[in-house]
């Protein structure tokens, strides 16, 4: 998984490493065959987007001990599914991305151009 790229073509950089994000909790938004999910895109919380996800089902910001998942807060990082994040596009309340952590397998379902409307790094 070393040699994953990004969205702009380069290596992949790291999402985030605290809280600990990524299918693999490596930091990274590495995808593989066991992530049905494509936690491919890394994204900066905002809560608009936590209370989006929560209210379609997936409670991000409510600690989960069992999964050692802290919960998120705005501002924290996050490797969201490829889905998820077009889903909340469409809706008007996607969160902004961090392109160089967002994995290039994110562009099976989001075009670069959404994900630079959104980009912290563009």
């Amino acid at each position: 998984m070393s040699g994953a790229k990004n969205v702009l073509g380069s290596q992949l950089e790291t999402c985030c490493t605290n809280p600990m994000t990524g299918f693999y909790r490596d930091g990274m938004c590495n995808t593989g065959a066991g992530d049905v999910g494509m936690h491919v895109v890394c994204a900066q919380m905002t809560e608009e987007f936590l209370t989006y996800t929560k209210a379609q089902g997936n409670d991000l910001s409510t600690p989960v001990p069992a999964f050692a998942f802290p919960g998120l807060k705005p501002g924290d990082r996050w490797c969201l599914c490829a889905l998820r994040w077009k889903e909340a596009f469409d809706d008007g309340v996607a969160p902004p991305v961090i392109l160089a952590a967002t994995h290039a397998a994110a562009l099976e379902y989001v075009s670069l151009a959404d994900l630079k409307q959104h980009a912290l790094d563009a």
